[in-house]
């Protein structure tokens, strides 16, 4: 039986869980909580690294900013893309406006900006507004 982390975006424990149970809106050992809420989860500079570092599914991370129009015009369908997407990949934001240190050290110059991360490395970039349907199918392609 294969065992993958997934981190707990309550509390940011990290969980072993089979991969036959992640279907099964497995909890936190930590917390108690649901790992999978299928909504995206906000991430921070204190939390980015342990994330996208120490969970063996893959994470998409949507940088954006409350100012920025096209963001807020892709929020609904990057929502919606995370029903079809988890519990086999996490979704994520990060407020760019907030979080200028992971914004640079990305080297985030235009929004939104949707990047895959697998085992803390990048594995995908993606400029630009989406429907929930190429989200999943750009996600799906690169994983």
């Amino acid at each position: 039986m294969k065992l993958i982390h997934v981190v707990c975006f309550h509390c940011d424990a990290i969980n072993r869980i089979p991969t036959v149970r992640l279907p099964d809106n497995p909890r936190c050992g930590q917390c108690k909580q649901s790992l999978f809420a299928h909504q995206s989860v906000a991430l921070r500079g204190s939390n980015f690294d342990r994330h996208v570092g120490n969970s063996d599914i893959p994470v998409v991370v949507d940088f954006w900013a409350p100012w920025c129009n096209p963001c807020n015009t892709m929020a609904p369908a990057f929502e919606q893309a995370t029903t079809q997407l988890e519990p086999h990949v996490r979704l994520t934001k990060v407020n760019t406006e907030v979080e200028q240190a992971l914004a640079g050290r990305f080297n985030i110059r235009s929004l939104p900006t949707l990047v895959i991360f697998r085992n803390g490395g990048e594995i995908a970039r993606q400029l630009g507004v989406m429907t929930a349907q190429d989200i999943v199918n750009w996600v799906q392609s690169r994983i």
